[in-house]
């Protein structure tokens, strides 16, 4: 708790419990700070953060007087992260916070950095959730907004936490949610075209990206693949030591060879002139860079390579390659891979392995990317056996012109069908796989939600293809 004095400059000693910028989520005795949203100015919604026990409101235009103080600012957006340090003391100053960055890759990274230090010691914030040994809870968005991610290290602190590697995303640094924020820490793991609906062009989604490495510490560690094609670009930018991955000598952790089979993958690793062995648990050649840029991170804290070794095996990253097994004879996965280069190396992995063929059961966001979809439709067609192409968070959009939209560049109209309710569609995919078969439902992972236009939905993945495996095996056993 702490008086409005106290975290703005201010006459009012108003006791504040809280602050948010949801009107919905005001609690007795909140602050409620008048940010300006995407799609909303929260100035409209003062009176109903008032009604719900508001104890005072920041604002940064006139809005009369009210029964609350109100204090007025110049900009209510760049004074949240402030207020948010204020509030709970400073927690960014008393972690060590890694940023993990990039296209493709950003949660498995994140999670393999987090179990290899250790989550007695470090937290995790991302697409899954918010984590640590002591509790696993979710998250609004892949990169919270001020307003929620400083209470976050908060509690990180509480549970015993040093460190926090965190997800950050292109859309949080053109959203200025992590202003004011440093990181010891930056990594990245590729960069390729996304998210063009928010930042209008590559130059601009490019640009954000690079911002990771802006806000690295004067004495901080910038972690770059080197095999990816933008890393000339991203090491102009870094102004803080840098350390590399890749396959070639030249790197600081290399990736001498390895073999991928269809249960773990076999990994030799070169540091400080030393071969390391690596038995690793996760699957595919994009994993042998996401586990070499986890371990980097692991190094530049400062960590030895053996200790970080000993935690390989416990590695796990939910919603990425989650094998559905009830006893059959094909493969059902869940993955939550959903850019066209994610999907392409995904594609190219399981190819690999012994199957016959792939079925991919996928669909799009709505109100995101529309310029993606094509090129996500025709890189699924082109990589897969069979495609199904259902909804995916549609939101206020028709999930048919979403589906429409991916399918128009497809010539061989015989490679798709399209189902578009989900459950139905993943049921189609499980009910024709035959020996040796893979069904990969793509673009959800392990998230327990569909945003549709009525609002927030509970919908698994996980969930709805064991229903219907299980359901395809009990009316096996009655045929035979």
């Amino acid at each position: 708790m702490k008086k409005l004095c106290e975290l703005l400059d201010c006459p009012y000693e108003t006791e504040i419990k809280g602050f948010k910028i949801n009107s919905k989520e005001i609690n007795e005795g909140d602050l409620f700070i008048c940010t300006m949203g995407v799609n909303a100015d929260r100035h409209d919604f003062i009176d109903d953060a008032i009604s719900r026990g508001a104890a005072a409101v920041v604002v940064s235009r006139e809005v009369g007087k009210k029964s609350v103080p109100v204090v007025k600012v110049s900009n209510t957006n760049e004074i949240l992260p402030e207020i948010a340090r204020k509030f709970y003391d400073y927690p960014n100053e008393k972690l060590t916070i890694v940023s993990v960055g990039g296209t493709d890759g950003k949660t498995s990274v994140s999670t393999i950095a987090q179990t290899l230090i250790g989550k007695n010691i470090c937290g995790y914030i991302g697409t899954n959730g918010r984590s640590c040994a002591k509790f696993n809870r979710s998250t609004d968005n892949t990169t919270p907004d001020a307003d929620k991610i400083y209470g976050y290290f908060d509690e990180f602190l509480k549970a015993g936490c040093k460190y926090v590697v965190m997800e950050t995303s292109s859309e949080a640094y053109f959203r200025k949610r992590l202003d004011g924020l440093n990181f010891q820490v930056g990594a990245i793991t590729n960069i390729t075209s996304e998210h063009l609906n928010i930042h209008g062009s590559f130059e601009n989604y490019l640009d954000c990206k690079l911002e990771q490495f802006r806000k690295i510490k004067e004495d901080g560690v910038a972690i770059l693949n080197r095999d990816d094609k933008y890393y000339d670009t991203e090491r102009k930018v870094c102004h803080s030591k840098v350390m590399t991955y890749g396959q070639g000598k030249e790197n600081d952790l290399q990736i001498v060879n390895y073999h991928v089979t269809p249960s773990k993958t076999f990994i030799t690793y070169s540091y400080n002139n030393k071969n390391y062995e690596v038995t690793s648990p996760l699957l595919g050649d994009f994993n042998v860079y996401n586990l070499a840029a986890g371990l980097l991170i692991g190094l530049a804290l400062g960590f030895e390579m053996d200790d970080l070794l000993k935690n390989i095996s416990k590695i796990n990253v939910s919603g990425r390659l989650d094998l559905i097994d009830l006893g059959q004879d094909f493969y059902v996965m869940i993955d939550y891979a959903h850019t066209p280069n994610g999907i392409k190396n995904l594609l190219n992995f399981v190819h690999t392995l012994d199957i016959n063929r792939s079925i991919v059961v996928i669909g799009q966001a709505g109100e995101r990317d529309y310029l993606k979809r094509p090129i996500v439709g025709k890189t699924v067609c082109d990589n897969a056996t069979h495609a199904i192409f259902c909804y995916e968070d549609p939101r206020s959009e028709d999930p048919k012109d979403i589906i429409d939209m991916m399918v128009k560049d497809i010539d061989d109209k015989s490679k798709y069908e399209i189902i578009i309710d989900r459950s139905e569609a993943i049921k189609k995919a499980i009910d024709m796989a035959r020996e040796k078969d893979i069904v990969l439902i793509l673009g959800k992972g392990s998230e327990d939600y569909e945003k549709i236009k009525t609002g927030k939905i509970h919908f698994s993945d996980v969930e709805e293809a064991t229903k219907h495996l299980q359901a395809r095996l009990e009316r096996n056993k009655v045929r035979s």
